[in-house]
């Protein structure tokens, strides 16, 4: 295949999707090995065909065989694709691409790193920000992952809403006055408006406005990062809500309730709108052929 007249809509990814099936001989270990979902792997195989104009695999509800157009395309490819994946990686190679975060990353993500990593060449390097953009718009990192509205509506980014993350309450062990909190396992979200709240200023994503009019939770306290938000948990001063990432924070004197009725956090990356890092764009579009994690797939043939 001579990559100088590539079929229009015809990209890289069409052709690794392609053969990943093609060697692997079935969607679902080839999405294994892509580490993304089988119903994004379909369509880029569909997206493939189409372009081309041939169809590449005859489909049925037990196994995916190639046709003598795909025989003759995975022939080509073997040999092609990884010769010309070393030479788009050796640009990268001693570039390294700061990725900001507030408190902790999401599940999942060291293996999104490591893929990255792996197909650029480029190093990725974590920083993390006390600070409500993660040091996006300060010139500290060049992608962030963030969370909750703020950051999906905030100025001057280009923002993708990854998935949403569940709430969960952060109740101290020690029993508050008149609260029966130490020995619940589910809470109403409206219930907590009936207690003091400890609130993250800078990089949580839960206060007061986030309640009706009326029916508020008072603010017992502040606290500028995960750190002190824990401690004042702990020591009593009131409770806390988080994403279901906090529960990673384990601390002897606090305890995780799960919640009904919360409004989801939105979880985001986002980039700088001007003059956005060529990496950090690579970065995004490497999110959009993967599945978030948390993210359920559904499973394909083979």
């Amino acid at each position: 295949m001579d990559l100088d007249v590539l079929p229009d809509g015809v990209e890289l990814r069409h052709l690794r999707a392609f053969l990943a099936v093609a060697e692997e001989g079935g969607f679902s270990h080839a999405a294994a090995r892509l580490r993304t979902g089988q119903p994004t792997l379909t369509r880029s195989v569909r997206a493939l065909e189409d372009a081309l104009g041939a169809r590449l695999f005859d489909r049925t509800t037990r196994r995916v065989g190639l046709t003598g157009a795909g025989r003759r395309l995975r022939d080509d490819l073997a040999a092609l694709l990884p010769r010309l994946g070393e030479a788009l990686r050796a640009p990268c190679r001693g570039t390294v691409l700061r990725l900001g975060f507030t408190w902790t990353l999401p599940d999942g993500w060291a293996e999104i790193v490591t893929a990255f990593r792996d197909g650029t060449g480029a190093g990725v390097r974590l920083v993390r920000r006390d600070a409500p953009l993660a040091g996006l718009d300060t010139g500290d990192c060049d992608v962030a992952v963030l969370r909750g509205e703020h950051a999906a509506r905030a100025p001057g980014l280009d923002v993708r809403v990854l998935r949403a993350e569940e709430r969960v309450a952060a109740v101290p062990r020690r029993a508050l006055p008149g609260s029966d909190l130490t020995r619940r396992r589910v809470l109403d979200w409206a219930e907590l408006a009936d207690h003091p709240l400890v609130v993250n200023t800078l990089t949580g994503s839960t206060g007061p406005g986030l309640w009706p009019a009326g029916r508020r939770p008072r603010v017992r306290c502040t606290a500028d990062n995960m750190d002190e938000w824990i401690e004042a948990i702990a020591a009593g001063h009131g409770v806390g809500v988080a994403t279901e990432a906090v529960r990673r924070y384990s601390h002897p004197d606090v305890r995780y309730v799960r919640l009904r009725n919360a409004p989801p956090v939105p979880l985001v990356v986002a980039v700088p709108r001007a003059q956005p890092h060529p990496l950090a764009v690579r970065f995004v579009e490497h999110l959009a052929g993967r599945p978030c994690p948390g993210e359920a797939t559904a499973a394909q043939p083979g």
